[in-house]
């Protein structure tokens, strides 16, 4: 990781070199962590017309960023760009004509990009309250991953109490908190991951199975003869075939996000058309009732009335020790390029997490 800035001495004085004013973490393009993300300083921002500016306490780090910096993501910001999918902290500036909102509020914000920095603006309607007292680490944890997790299982999926699921990447920032979600929903949860991690997969609560096994609907078959509820899926491709192929009748499969190995940096659309074709002709086929009852949803986390009252909801589950976020580790914003290594190489348990 480059940087660009920083405490030190000044050339020919020997004084130290003044703090940067807003530290903050720039992408300049496509390729690997190491070259193209740096360490500035952005300058302090003001508050606009609608508008606040939260100090940030923490901001996650999510595969989304992976995919920008691969610039895959279906949603590309130009480079150069602060990224930063999520954050909480606390608002230090209130715009003109803001209201419901003032200095010392503790918020969490989905800006999608621009987290990674210590102070950042926000615009007033996308924020939610977060409750003095829990930790800022796991509450970010909850703002995309949890919310994505939550509404799956309780707003798209149709599983009840006593259904079995199938969750994939089980042990990734969005998978232990679907499991644990789950779990607490009284549903049974097959968790795919890599064998090195079924331990950690066991422990949310879930029957790990790896996700390489040959013939894999027939593996999950043989744990749910009669197919499963739900299918969570974030990879794409063929995997959306296996997990329709593991569906009982009337069960939803729904694809949250899409794997970008193998494809060009540039190409922000190609990952994501396997998903939405697949989507059209299974609507089509139920249309004329050829699929059993069977749907599959495409999901896209978003802010709006849903999104603030099942954070609230989480946030309560998480102040009770219901749920208990992984996280993968605590970074300086300058070791932001090692948490995005992690996540490129497969390594992470849970989400990390950068603290300004």
């Amino acid at each position: 990781m480059t940087v660009t800035t920083g405490a030190g001495a000044t050339a020919g004085t020997g004084r130290p070199a003044p703090a940067p004013a807003n530290p903050s973490v720039t992408m300049t393009g496509s390729g690997e962590p190491e070259q193209c993300v740096e360490l500035t300083d952005a300058g302090r921002p003001s508050a606009g017309r609608g508008k606040v500016v939260v100090e940030v306490e923490a901001a996650g780090v999510s595969y989304a960023e992976v995919q920008m910096l691969q610039h895959l993501h279906p949603f590309p910001p130009r480079f150069p760009f602060v990224p930063g999918y999520d954050l909480v902290g606390r608002i230090t500036e209130v715009g003109e004509g803001v209201t419901g909102w003032r200095a010392g509020d503790r918020v969490a914000a989905m800006p999608r990009y621009g987290a990674w920095q210590r102070h950042v603006e926000v615009p007033a309607k996308v924020l939610a309250p977060v409750p003095d007292g829990l930790d800022a680490a796991e509450a970010v944890s909850l703002v995309t991953n949890g919310v994505t997790a939550w509404q799956m299982v309780h707003r798209l999926s149709g599983a009840r109490p006593g259904d079995t699921v199938l969750v994939h990447g089980a042990s990734g920032g969005v998978g232990t908190l679907l499991t644990q979600i789950a779990v607490h929903h009284g549903l049974r949860v097959i968790g795919t991951a890599s064998p090195a991690k079924h331990d950690a997969v066991r422990a949310l609560g879930a029957e790990p199975l790896d996700y390489r096994t040959p013939d894999f609907p027939s593996a999950v078959r043989a744990l749910a003869p009669e197919g499963v509820a739900a299918v969570f899926d974030h990879i794409g491709g063929k995997g959306l075939d296996d997990g329709w192929a593991v569906l009982a009748p009337g069960g939803t499969l729904v694809s949250f996000d899409s794997s970008v190995a193998g494809y060009e940096p540039g190409q922000w659309f190609r990952p994501h058309v396997p998903a939405l074709r697949r989507t059209l002709t299974h609507a089509l086929a139920r249309l004329f009732g050829r699929t059993g009852g069977r749907r599959m949803r495409m999901y896209y986390v978003k802010p709006g009335k849903d999104f603030d009252a099942d954070l609230g909801a989480m946030y309560e589950l998480l102040a009770r020790g219901v749920l208990r976020p992984e996280i993968a580790g605590r970074l300086p914003l300058g070791e932001s390029a090692a948490a995005l290594r992690a996540l490129l190489d497969g390594r992470a348990v849970g989400k990390y997490v950068l603290v300004p």
